[in-house]
């Protein structure tokens, strides 16, 4: 057991305010807030009081009352809240998934990537574009979605004794080790073709850093749903997730199926990150930095740790996308804004956790 998993495991809450629902209910007040906020940010700029109104009539179907008002429902309700709803979602998804991860993986590190889901994404997304399918508007995210899982389940094979998916018994450290391999091997392919690719290089390039610049509706509609179901998923087995941080011993013991269990909540979370991955290409970071954010905060409860890793997971991605849509004076892939910011944080985090343990 290394020092930085048992710290994880001991973490305890450093505030009181996720205590009871009241937590919970600030946590919701700030993700609606930086909806409204990211609504009103853009090239053009619009009060709060353009926002609320432009949101009405989008919910009600009816259009603006004079031209000012239908140019903000445009605006607001077309064009930005698909891109927000989207990068929400997103981030709320990934960032649970990696909650799931570090608490089955008994891993401070893992992280929805861990499994080599993003190098099966991103190897999907490259055979689409080199092959000249990414016109299709769906051929891109189903690639990428297939890559991602077929790249879970050769992982799962691989690390299970028997070789079969059904007979689990897989120690955690032979699922990295066995991500860590077929990760390598998909990135020597991926580089190959990049090589390959000559002219469409550029487009897999910005797709593997990630944007939301394409979102749409539907794409907002199948992360959220996606997103959602994964996390009452991931609620409804939290118990066992409290107990497998434990130990597969000690879970075991307290009458945990641990093959069963593990193996569910494996496969689901892969899927949810595959998913965010198909629609918004590779964003790292927000799955292995928002746990741990948020677990100096609830504690390693995993009925407190996974809603709050939700909703600071969707207003931390929906904060950098921001940043990068309105802020900044070219837009750039969100994937290296949350490489630059997760980077230095989670160094720090991790240092804090080992000095913590006594290293």
């Amino acid at each position: 057991m290394t020092i930085a998993t048992e710290s994880m495991r001991k973490t305890k809450p450093s505030l009181a305010l996720m205590k009871g629902s009241a937590g919970l209910v600030c946590l919701c007040a700030l993700l609606f807030c930086a909806v409204l906020l990211s609504a009103r940010m853009g090239f053009v700029a619009f009060s709060f009081q353009d926002v609320l109104g432009a949101l009405w009539n989008g919910v009600t179907g009816t259009d603006g009352a004079t031209v000012a008002a239908e140019t903000a429902r445009v605006m607001v309700w077309e064009v930005r809240l698909p891109r927000i709803l989207t990068a929400a979602a997103a981030g709320a998804g990934l960032a649970v998934a990696g909650a799931v991860y570090q608490n089955i993986l008994l891993n401070p590190l893992a992280d929805p990537y861990t499994l080599g889901v993003s190098s099966g994404a991103a190897f999907g997304a490259a055979v689409a574009l080199l092959f000249g399918m990414g016109k299709t508007l769906l051929s891109v995210p189903l690639f990428a979605f297939g890559g991602a899982i077929l790249t879970l389940f050769i992982v799962i094979a691989m690390a299970s004794p028997s070789g079969r998916l059904l007979r689990c018994g897989i120690d955690s450290s032979n699922l990295i080790l066995s991500g860590i391999m077929v990760s390598a091997i998909l990135s020597a392919g991926l580089s190959f073709m990049k090589y390959l690719a000559d002219e469409q290089v550029s487009v897999i390039i910005f797709w593997l850093m990630g944007s939301f610049a394409a979102a749409t509706w539907r794409d907002a509609a199948v992360l959220s749903g996606v997103s959602g179901a994964g996390f009452l998923l991931f609620l409804f087995y939290a118990r066992d997730l409290n107990l497998l941080a434990l130990g597969e011993k000690s879970a075991r013991s307290l009458g945990v199926d641990t093959s069963k269990t593990v193996l569910i909540l494996l496969v689901a979370a892969s899927l949810v990150a595959a998913v965010c991955v198909a629609v918004s290409g590779i964003i790292g970071f927000v799955g292995l930095l928002v746990p741990h954010m948020v677990r100096f905060v609830t504690g390693p409860d995993a009925r407190k740790l996974l809603p709050a890793t939700l909703i600071i997971g969707a207003v931390l991605l929906l904060f950098a996308d921001t940043v990068t849509r309105a802020v900044l004076p070219y837009e750039v892939p969100i994937g290296v804004l949350t490489a630059l910011i997760g980077g230095p944080v989670f160094c720090v985090i991790f240092r804090k956790s080992r000095m913590g343990g006594g290293a």
